[in-house]
């Protein structure tokens, strides 16, 4: 039976992320530039002032909504997980150095693209019967392209429901059982992996995700705006390290990226395929770290107190260059500048990370990746579990959101346990699936976007983008 399922998922899997989906992820993410005159570029000092520039600024907000900061560090929470850290590592594996290059690329246009997510989530939000903001791809396309186009995000919903379980949830466990296990491994406390504590972990992992769910978007906000900082500020510095400690190899580091890019058998020796092989995995993994065109961390954004679409929207740019731009960037050069071995068309994953920083620092940093995985994955946790309830609530109705929380929470037990390879290529297939619906309906609405764009750019001097 699992057998089966394996070879449909492949199927689907090579349809999603085929040259059709690479040309509506790219070319969605590039049209949007140019019709902005790539403002991720171009207003990226207005975007860092409106981003780290107010993070302390204390700021209330009100009944059923989140601070802009808080806003951030939830979509934050679900993009800085496992794909950062296992992600880039199977990317690299799978496609070569050069899947970074194409990790970079899909950020730079995704940076664009989560801008108008973003902004378009808040412009079509709505309060429920709560009084709580509820806003996403599912309400921006029935609310901002009309009723004929319900089914769109009925089909946009429905996978989001199927993706929060693998990507959200047991892809996220699977990475802390690993992580713990490495590092219990390293001080020989365990001579190797054992079920019945992986079981243990997963079962803890549950109720702590259970309890904070339970509390709503005001508890998840208040968990992730502290959690967040901490866990990226740990893992920046010990990545940066590494790098600093193996400067010499950095130049031959950039250097294989740059050339696996376009010609990855230069780099592996043969063993990767073709370019669009290497091309493949590295939007796909770098889609799956950033959530750049999945439509899903507009989710999150559009609970923030704020009174300006783009306002918000300028937190879609930032999110995305600090999760792929720095995190991802810095992952990759762990991995390549420590001189790991890459065994190249294997796949692979956090273990390959954690390898990267024992064998600079030794066994000892393992506990401390191991903090940082687990804070990465754990956010992640909570930031999916809410884009599922929205999912949910949207096709169902609110009575269905505690249930769900419950179900969702208890999957972390069974991610506890499951095979990481088959997770990673289900959770990949669904990511491309739910890509689907969103860009179309933000592609169909660029027009919204252009619009809002130019309006707040206008009441600052000199600032209204080019006609």
């Amino acid at each position: 039976m699992l057998d089966t399922i394996v070879k449909i998922n492949s199927a689907v899997n090579g349809f999603v992320w085929g040259i059709p989906a690479m040309v509506l992820i790219i070319g969605v993410g590039l049209y949007l530039s140019c019709r902005t005159g790539f403002i991720q570029f171009r207003k990226f000092g207005t975007v860092w002032r409106n981003t780290l520039g107010k993070v302390f600024r204390k700021t209330e907000a009100g009944k059923g909504a989140v601070t802009p900061f808080q806003a951030v560090c939830t979509a934050l929470a679900a993009t800085v997980g496992t794909g950062n850290i296992a992600g880039v590592a199977g990317a690299i594996a799978i496609g070569g150095p050069g899947a970074v290059f194409w990790m970079w690329v899909s950020a730079c246009l995704g940076m664009c693209t989560k801008y108008s997510e973003v902004t378009l989530a808040v412009k079509y939000r709505q309060k429920n019967k709560h009084g709580d903001w509820v806003g996403g791809p599912m309400y921006f396309i029935q609310n901002g392209l009309g009723a004929n186009w319900k089914w769109l995000a009925v089909i946009f919903s429905i996978f989001g429901l199927f993706t929060v379980f693998g990507t959200g949830n047991a892809t996220q466990v699977n990475t802390i059982v690993t992580a713990i296990n490495s590092a219990l491994i390293n001080f020989n406390v365990m001579d190797g992996a054992n079920k019945t504590f992986n079981l243990v972990l997963g079962i803890i992992l549950a109720i702590a995700v259970m309890i904070i769910l339970l509390g709503g978007i005001k508890r998840i906000g208040r968990v992730t705006e502290k959690l967040v900082p901490f866990m990226a500020l740990i893992y920046i510095v010990l990545g940066l390290g590494v790098v600093v400690i193996n400067y010499k190899s950095v130049p031959a580091v950039f250097a294989s990226i740059f050339t696996g890019a376009f010609n990855p058998s230069a780099v592996t020796g043969g063993v990767v395929g073709g370019m669009f092989v290497v091309m493949q995995k590295g939007v796909a993994r770098g889609i799956f770290s950033n959530e750049a065109g999945l439509g899903t961390a507009s989710i999150a954004h559009a609970s923030a107190e704020v009174d300006e679409p783009v306002q918000q929207g300028l937190f879609g740019v930032f999110e995305v260059f600090a999760d792929t731009i720095v995190i991802c960037t810095l992952t990759a050069l762990v991995i390549l500048c420590s001189g790991v071995g890459v065994n190249y068309g294997v796949m692979a994953g956090a273990e390959l990370t954690i390898s990267g920083f024992t064998h600079t620092y030794g066994s000892w940093v393992s506990i401390f990746t191991a903090i940082a995985l687990c804070c990465f994955a754990f956010s992640t946790i909570l930031g999916w579990g809410l884009y599922g309830s929205r999912c949910c609530e949207y096709l169902f109705g609110e009575k269905v959101i505690k249930p769900f929380m419950v179900i969702y929470a208890l999957v972390a037990i069974i991610g506890a346990t499951m095979d990481l390879g088959f997770l990673w290529d289900l959770a990949e297939t669904f990511n491309g699936l739910m890509s689907i619906p969103n860009l179309i309906a933000v592609a169909l609405l660029s027009p919204v976007v252009i619009k809002l764009t130019k309006e707040y750019f206008a009441k600052k001097p000199g600032a209204a983008l080019k006609k």
